[in-house]
């Protein structure tokens, strides 16, 4: 865990930390592997030893004396030639000295009280009796298998079975069990370091192989980032994950580019209707400088001519504050949309007709509202019905009625606006959606031709629809139709 880590720490990069933790993964799988090898080695040696023991010890139980036993059985092993050195354990560089060295098998028979009666040579390498020898001796039933170490090193392996009069103890040397195990673990150490050492080179090979589509899609991105070049594309081959990672850049450029499209048009139609208000502005503050320049002289502007550039000048004024607005609020839901939300469209129409109420007081709202519960933005839904209200005021004559219905059906919330004004040309419907798009009827009339197109960009959001019909008392009639279970 300390290296995993470690590993998170640094820096690395991510062709290394893939090479370095499939490495890890097939050295861990190496070790496992070799641990468990050598476990197998070591409980099959040792339970064939222990059958071979148990076979030996009836054998021995039948025999009249050690010699006799000892002569129908066989060494167990073969004594290693490093067993002179002087790195072994103190005990038995001193039994070497005083008893030679270990005989393969050792058999010697015990009374029923646990004491050694007679036995072979090479009885000074087992030692005392244990207690679990000397209680099979004294119950005259059951087997004993102990180890001998003396030591770190085992050198025997006794099995103790009851004969008349006590027991027996065949003891089978173990040394070069022991020093084949040793050697399987050197040799099984060996073998995971170089597995360690071959999955480091597997490992970088499969991280290279493997992230080579990854280093291309990065290569294409970063040159996309610096050409700026949102319409090109990024090749896509196959259906794995790096496919659908290039399949979803793609989708990003696409929406990039439309995006920069849409606020590249923005700004020019921006540029194009802003300049009207401001040549017409800067027209009349020039005729009214002229005018008071020219009082010096004698001359004046009549005061019914000023009156009218001064109403001029706050209606452009008014006009170009309008205009800006809109403009920032559909800037606003180009770049930072506002989140989704549980809602009623109904509070949303009230609240709308409350405040359109204020802003047209020569105008009859009739509203009729059922409840219509979607998901959706509560701001973005607003603007929507006020726009829309908004409209269909500026159309109606003084005291006209703008009649505003909301109805549920097939799953959809159905809202509409009607007006007593004079309408809309039928060949004009399709476009008033448009930004800045004003019908010829209606460029007398103030406003920016914004108000409505903000109105389809906001139902387009919501997955929903906005069209332009005739109502029946022949003014124009708003149709928004949106889905109440699209985002919920």
């Amino acid at each position: 865990m300390k290296l995993l880590r470690g590993l998170g720490r640094r820096k690395l990069t991510l062709r290394a930390r893939v090479a370095a933790f499939s490495a890890l993964g097939v050295a861990l799988a190496v070790v496992v592997v070799s641990l468990a090898g050598w476990w197998l080695m070591h409980e099959r040696m040792y339970e064939n030893l222990d059958r071979q023991l148990r076979a030996d010890t009836a054998e021995a139980a039948r025999a009249a004396t050690p010699a006799e036993a000892l002569r129908t059985l066989r060494g167990a092993d073969q004594l290693p030639g490093t067993w002179s050195d002087d790195d072994l354990p103190v005990e038995i560089r001193r039994l070497l000295r005083l008893a030679g060295l270990p005989p393969p098998v050792v058999v010697r028979f015990l009374d029923s009280g646990g004491h050694v009666v007679s036995t072979s040579a090479g009885d000074a390498w087992l030692g005392p009796v244990t207690s679990p020898a000397a209680r099979v001796a004294a119950d005259g039933t059951g087997q004993d298998v102990d180890d001998v170490e003396l030591g770190d090193e085992t050198v025997y392996r006794v099995s103790t079975a009851p004969r008349p009069g006590g027991a027996v103890q065949v003891a089978s040397r173990v040394i070069g069990i022991e020093g084949t195990l040793d050697d399987l673990r050197v040799l099984l150490t060996w073998v995971g370091l170089a597995g360690a050492a071959l999955a480091g080179l597997v490992g970088s090979g499969v991280a290279r192989a493997s992230l080579r589509p990854v280093h291309q899609l990065t290569g294409a991105v970063e040159t996309v980032a610096e050409t700026q070049d949102l319409d090109s594309s990024i090749p896509v081959s196959g259906h794995d994950e790096i496919a659908r990672l290039a399949t979803a850049v793609n989708h990003l450029l696409t929406a990039l580019a439309a995006s920069k499209a849409a606020q590249q048009q923005l700004v020019q139609d921006a540029g194009h209707e802003l300049r009207t208000p401001l040549t017409s502005l800067r027209t009349n503050v020039e005729l009214l400088t002229y005018a008071e320049q020219q009082r010096a002289s004698g001359r004046s502007l009549a005061a019914d001519d000023r009156a009218r550039l001064l109403r001029d000048l706050g209606i452009q004024a008014e006009e170009l504050t309008t205009l800006t607005t809109e403009l920032v609020e559909l800037a606003a839901e180009n770049t930072d949309p506002e989140p989704f939300g549980p809602l009623d469209l109904a509070d949303v129409v009230h609240g709308a007709v409350i405040r359109a109420r204020a802003r047209w007081p020569q105008v009859v709202f009739a509203v009729t509202a059922a409840p219509a519960p979607l998901t959706g933005q509560p701001g973005g839904l607003s603007r929507v019905v006020l726009n829309l209200l908004d409209n269909a005021a500026k159309w109606s004559p003084p005291g006209g009625t703008v009649r505003v219905a909301l109805s549920t059906r097939d799953g959809n919330a159905d809202l509409t606006v009607a007006d007593e004004g004079p309408g809309i040309d039928e060949q004009d419907r399709p476009k008033v959606f448009e930004r800045f798009y004003r019908a010829t009827a209606a460029r007398s009339m103030p406003g920016s031709g914004l108000g409505l197109a903000i109105v389809a960009q906001i139902v387009g959001t919501h997955a929903g629809r906005v069209v332009a019909g005739a109502a029946e008392g022949g003014g124009a009639e708003l149709r928004v139709r949106l889905p109440l279970d699209r985002f919920s």
